[in-house]
């Protein structure tokens, strides 16, 4: 299968996926295969929540959304055309997918795929519902799929390298099981914004997105602000009042519960706005509802620092953009070439 192949499939992909919206779906008759497949994804996707309580309609759809953006003749070419994958290929590539926000595990998949290798894939419980119909329809579209994607519930076996994204101490494992095996394993990772104190409205609403989409369980979701001295929060809560609704889901509002009876009985200070707990720490995981803040002095040596820490960080939203920096409520609509820990899967791929 040639690469032009597989851009070709994978845009069509992006087709069908941008079928399925929050607010209704609606077949287009444009979409190849709908007849097939249309009603078995949409079905999936109420599954899928009823599966995991983490999920609902607007998050998976908002996943299908993003994927959608993503997978277009455009930014195909934009992400393949500096590779030379011409020798690329002939190999079995395990993937063990984490289930944390939905279909979290979909670039590696792809990116498989476009190698030219084939793909043994053991998904979470989590999130077990939307791949297989997805590989399904790559299979409609191309026969030649069905023997380059394998879904398995067993330990992964007879493969020639390796995916896996987990916790840190789930990467112990994968680090010892795996060892053998040239391999991409990905740990906890947090996300961090930085605000000046001039931040816009606009922009702060926007920076909601970041710490509210999929209830803040991504690694792209930032977990931690850091202001200036004497920062003020009064705009940043107002700013972010719409996501209020929020607390109105029962596995969010019974973490936001608990961490906040945690705290008060550990006496630690907070802020908090009914539905979100700011509380002063240097760490960059925060709990659920809950955001860390830290105060810095000097921009230089909040940079400094976060150089030294870069390994623990995914995305640092920033007004000011520089190659390291993602912009306000950009965190979880990331481009084809935003590869996960900055490792480049395609070049990992390539080299097999």
């Amino acid at each position: 299968m040639t690469l032009d192949d597989h851009k070709s499939h994978l845009a069509e992909l992006g087709k069908f996926l941008g079928q399925f919206r929050a607010e209704g779906t609606a077949q287009q008759e444009e979409v190849r295969f709908n007849e097939e497949l249309f009603d078995e994804m949409n079905a999936k996707i109420d599954a899928s929540i009823h599966h995991n309580g983490w999920f609902n309609r607007e998050n998976v759809c908002f996943a299908l959304q993003q994927w959608s953006k993503a997978l277009t003749t455009r930014n195909l070419k934009l992400w393949l055309d500096e590779y030379d994958l011409s020798k690329s290929g002939g190999k079995t590539v395990g993937i063990v997918m984490a289930g944390n926000i939905p279909l979290v595990g979909i670039h590696d998949f792809i990116s498989v795929l476009v190698a030219n290798h084939s793909v043994q894939i053991r998904q979470s419980s989590n999130d077990q519902l939307l791949m297989p119909v997805i590989a399904k329809y790559l299979m409609k579209l191309d026969s030649r799929y069905e023997n380059r994607i394998q879904f398995t519930k067993e330990q992964l076996q007879g493969f020639d390298a390796v995916i896996a994204t987990g916790s840190n101490n789930t990467a112990r494992y994968f680090e010892y099981y795996f060892k053998k095996k040239p391999a991409i394993i990905r740990k906890n990772r947090n996300s961090v914004a930085i605000l000046s104190g001039k931040e816009t409205s606009e922009e702060l609403q926007a920076l909601g997105e970041d710490i509210f989409r999929y209830y803040g369980l991504g690694c792209r979701n930032v977990s931690k602000l850091y202001v200036p001295e004497n920062y003020h929060f009064d705009q940043f809560f107002e700013a972010i009042y719409d996501w209020n609704p929020i607390i109105n889901r029962d596995k969010y509002a019974n973490n936001y519960d608990y961490n906040k009876a945690v705290y008060l009985m550990s006496e630690f200070q907070l802020l908090e706005n009914g539905f979100l707990m700011l509380k002063e720490d240097s760490s960059f995981g925060s709990p659920i509802a809950t955001l860390f803040y830290e105060f810095y002095t000097s921009e230089e040596d909040l940079k400094q620092k976060l150089k030294e820490n870069r390994e623990q960080l995914q995305c640092i939203v920033s007004r000011e953009q520089t190659a390291d920096s993602v912009a306000f409520g950009q965190t979880q609509k990331p481009q084809l070439w935003d590869y996960a820990d900055d490792v480049d899967t395609i070049a990992f791929l390539a080299s097999l």
